[in-house]
């Protein structure tokens, strides 16, 4: 960890843990080699066992539950989540829709709900101490998903939700951009979460930095964005792997320049300028 100097704290974090080899690798080199201290897995994708093994030989590196109910596989038989999937077995991706079954539907909250639960238990499995929670495609801003993780994340012990709150005034003054239209309406959803989380006594990140940038966080944006750090526990999350063209590989994400970002001696230097204590969730709990 770097020394730290006034209030500033700083959690560096990978998403998709175990999606495929590339991200695992990239996870590994980011934490051994750069400022990565954190990452999320997905507990039922194709490489997760491998990046348990990973996680299991780097002691520093805090790994947290990366929910996965969109275009994933779930870890509930199809038989068991059948208003959940697809007719190639995975979880649907027209969130709006799934969200209103979801919402709406008897069927589709108990589904949903076991899971979730199946979700939690698959991690507990792996031997791992739970750092956070957070979701694949931020669906935790969905009410009744946010709600069942509560409920397990207080029964497994994780202290910590990500509520994906992105200051603007820090990403204009770190490159200025105006925010898209997600963003500006995830804003108000993610105040809500985080006052939700807050009132049942769970943590979150005084902001988080990645919505904006996703799978474009570059050296320049963590320079950036390190040189205009405002006091107080930020996340930035990133999406790092050796190459992309995986399967399940989103389209347009610069997962190598990710990587290289992590790495870099500047960005090294730029968290060490800023003066914030790099860890994981758990090392500020």
């Amino acid at each position: 960890m770097t020394k730290r100097k006034g209030n500033k704290r700083l959690v560096v974090t990978a998403d998709d843990f175990g999606l495929s080899l590339e991200v695992n690798e990239a996870v590994e080199r980011a934490h051994r080699e750069g400022i990565l201290t954190s990452a999320s897995l997905m507990v039922s994708a194709p490489a997760a066992a491998d990046a348990v093994a990973r996680a299991s030989r780097l002691p520093r590196l805090r790994v947290g539950l990366h929910l996965a109910l969109v275009g994933a596989v779930p870890v509930l038989p199809p038989a068991q989540v059948p208003a959940l999937i697809g007719d190639d077995g995975r979880f649907r991706v027209g969130m709006a829709r799934y969200g209103s079954a979801i919402f709406f539907t008897p069927t589709g909250r108990r589904q949903v709900a076991a899971e979730i639960a199946a979700q939690f238990a698959a991690f507990r499995k792996t031997g791992l101490a739970l750092d956070h929670v957070d979701a694949h495609k931020h669906f935790h801003l969905h009410p009744t998903i946010a709600r069942e993780i509560i409920r397990h994340a207080m029964r497994y012990g994780a202290h910590f939700v990500r509520a994906p709150c992105e200051p603007v005034g820090v990403l204009a003054a770190a490159e200025a951009r105006p925010r898209g239209l997600e963003a500006r309406l995830i804003a108000p959803l993610a105040a809500m979460l985080a006052a939700q989380l807050r009132r049942a006594g769970l943590r979150t990140p005084d902001q988080v930095f990645g919505l904006a940038w996703s799978g474009l966080m570059t050296r320049t944006r963590l320079v950036g964005l390190l040189a205009n750090l405002p006091e107080g526990l930020s996340e930035i999350y990133t999406h790092p792997a050796t190459s992309g063209g995986f399967p399940g590989a989103a389209a347009g994400y610069c997962y190598a320049e990710e990587l290289a970002a992590l790495t870099a001696p500047e960005v090294a230097a730029a968290v060490a300028k800023s003066g914030a204590q790099l860890g994981g969730f758990a090392d500020f709990y």
